[in-house]
């Protein structure tokens, strides 16, 4: 078995990683985006919509999309920034020692140039080793002056019914709930549940959370990043979402490593790495 893979899916190029134990990890050239990732039992851990749209003309829904140089709508960019519907290169790929690995990069082009006057280069290591992904992103400022950024790892995490979860590891941690006036509001049970729309940023979040989901349990671990999102649409904001279907919103949780309520000063010359791990238990 060739365990990197090249591929076209929905007529975009792609890559496949398999790990010795039979895990594997999809990944997308267009927005530089992993896809899927499955555990060596087979099963799909990321949500990934069925209607998604790979024209390049929106982001994949789905997945794990990279926000940056902005998060959300927080400033002038279009939303989530400008890397999700770009073409990126492969730079490296490598399998052995039981995980394979790739890494693509994206730089900065007269395109990016009209929305954001900055020069940069980005590079995104996915690495999947039976039951871990880890997913790397790295920022360095090429250019003659000091820029700053938000951006998170936008992870779409596939549970069997969102109702049903637990997520663990936030109990008492201050919020913006963004579904209200986002005033920052603190936790104050021992997990969170999800039964309505729920758009919340967790600012200095530094442990490992855990999403117990029916008979599987996930661990969520972030570096760099400071923050955690979790959010999902519920059923009347999922409705206006043409590339998402329905009843969709009962089979995703969005739980994102973040520098969403700091932007991050990046020097000439400097880089800057954040990165998310998951390892199904």
């Amino acid at each position: 078995m060739d365990r990197i893979e090249t591929l076209e899916l929905h007529g975009q190029p792609a890559l496949r990683l398999t790990s010795d134990s039979g895990a594997s990890a999809t990944l997308s050239l267009l927005g530089g985006q992993v896809l899927s990732w499955r555990t060596p039992d087979g099963c799909e851990r990321l949500y990934l919509s069925d209607r998604a749209d790979f024209s390049g003309a929106t982001a994949i829904r789905g997945g794990v999309p990279i926000c940056w140089p902005q998060f959300a709508a927080q400033g002038r960019l279009p939303k989530h920034g400008l890397v999700r519907t770009r073409q990126w290169s492969v730079v490296e790929t490598r399998a052995e020692n039981g995980y394979a690995l790739a890494t693509l990069s994206v730089t900065d082009d007269d395109t990016s140039h009209a929305a954001w006057p900055y020069a940069f280069e980005l590079e995104l290591s996915v690495l999947v080793e039976d039951n871990r992904l880890t997913v790397e992103f790295e920022a360095v400022n090429t250019g003659h002056g000091p820029f700053v950024f938000t951006g998170a790892l936008h992870t779409y995490l596939r549970v069997a019914e969102v109702e049903e979860i637990r997520l663990e590891g936030l109990a008492n941690s201050e919020f913006r709930d963004k579904t209200r006036d986002g005033a920052l509001r603190r936790d104050s049970g021992d997990h969170l549940a999800i039964d309505r729309e729920t758009d919340r940023i967790y600012p200095g979040i530094e442990n490992a959370l855990l999403l117990r989901d029916q008979d599987r349990s996930l661990a969520i671990h972030a570096e760099g990043f400071p923050d955690v999102v979790v959010w999902n649409p519920w059923e009347a904001h999922c409705r206006d979402l043409p590339d998402m279907a329905d009843t969709d919103f009962r089979r995703m949780l969005c739980v994102e490593a973040a520098a969403a309520t700091r932007p991050v000063e990046l020097a000439a010359g400097e880089s800057w790495i954040g990165r998310q791990t998951l390892l199904a238990l």
